[in-house]
């Protein structure tokens, strides 16, 4: 028999992986991101050529808004490095063939100097920009400014980015939120006044009817933990019950009902370390819950019954856990509710609803 050396099954894995990737679409997936790559290189050489034009006054940014609009926010880091270095390569290159040494160099500050490598020039762009951001990926580089490791550009953030809010696309603004909040807790730099202006800025109005519309139709993406994130701020407890029916995501209904049910909102605020054994130095991350209270519009009786019909299986787990939790308030209603969890073909559903049945004869032993 021969015998297969370690080279050749770690060769032999790698190209199993490497077909099964292929077959789950990665090569397409490595194509568009390679595309996107492409488009964007050239947009921005395109831009810094613009900017120095000796004919042009101002720089067109079409180019750079429409190739950056197919940008996923989940990568930022990746994209800020690429269009830090390939602006800063082409102004420079731009700039060396225009240059006349009896002319003084002068640049306008626009959007991608917010990701310039010098820190007075990041402050400056913050303080000089006006008007509305140009897309969602645009206003996700400001608000990553919180975390820049210049305590003045943070500073320019908190004054300026509440304003270009107002002028900007509630829509871009939640998009660029989306991206924020799910990875804030990992930021190193931000500071609580510099959430606290996050939160006023979730706080507004028309951020909280984009982000309830968002919430709602996003068939995929981190919308529960979004959800926990801006439940920090009371802009949602009205629209609790129209998430509850509505959001596509079973997970996002699930934490809408619970959220109605407890009358609270709860979030992670982040993760601290405790030892469990000094002695042999040991320990664990431990999360760190925040909560608030929100006020409840619908009954409990009218949110079981909603709850116990929905079409998941997640969303009918949360009712069956909180008929238990009201066994001592049970009535007629709930003791039909519980038979109707026993039956479900759910397991974890259905197990909820045979222990309910089994606590309500008990009481009923006792009582007799």
């Amino acid at each position: 028999m021969k015998q297969v050396t370690f080279n050749e099954k770690v060769s032999s894995a790698i190209s199993l992986m490497s077909s099964m990737y292929k077959l789950l679409g990665g090569s397409e997936i490595m194509q568009d991101s390679h595309d996107y790559e492409e488009q964007v290189r050239s947009a921005v050489k395109q831009f810094a050529t613009s900017i120095n034009a000796k004919s042009k006054v101002f720089s067109d940014m079409s180019l750079l808004v429409n190739a950056t609009n197919k940008i996923p926010l989940s990568g930022l880091d990746h994209w800020e490095r690429l269009i830090r270095s390939e602006f800063h390569n082409a102004l420079d290159s731009s700039a060396k063939a225009n240059w006349k040494f009896w002319e003084k160099p002068s640049q306008i500050l626009t959007w991608l100097d917010l990701i310039s490598w010098d820190g007075y020039k990041r402050e400056k762009t913050l303080r000089t920009l006006s008007g509305a951001a140009p897309n969602s990926f645009f206003f996700a580089l400001a608000f990553r400014r919180f975390n820049d490791w210049v305590p003045q550009v943070r500073e320019a953030a908190r004054e300026k980015l509440p304003l270009i809010v107002e002028a900007t696309d509630p829509k871009y603004v939640v998009d660029a939120l989306c991206a924020t909040l799910s990875n804030w807790n990992s930021w190193g730099r931000i500071e609580q006044k510099d959430k606290d202006v996050l939160l006023e800025i979730i706080s507004k109005e028309k951020i909280g009817n984009a982000l309830k519309a968002k919430i709602i139709s996003s068939s995929s993406g981190p919308m529960q933990s979004l959800m926990s994130q801006v439940g920090r701020t009371p802009v949602l407890d009205c629209y609790l019950n129209e998430i509850a029916e509505n959001a596509i995501q079973p997970s996002v209904r699930a934490k809408a009902y619970r959220s109605q049910f407890e009358k609270r909102m709860v979030w992670l605020e982040g993760r601290k370390f405790e030892w469990t054994d000094i002695r042999y130095c040991k320990g664990r991350v431990k999360p760190v819950i925040g909560e608030r209270e929100v006020s409840v519009y619908v009954e409990f009786n009218e949110l079981l019954e909603k709850s116990s019909t929905d079409t998941s299986s997640i969303v009918r787990r949360v009712a069956a856990e909180m008929l238990i939790r009201e066994l001592d308030n049970i009535d007629e209603e709930c003791v039909r509710l519980a038979n109707l969890f026993a039956s479900d073909k759910s397991s974890t559903v259905a197990e909820r609803g045979r222990f309910a049945l089994k606590k309500l004869d008990e009481s009923k032993t006792q009582g007799v």
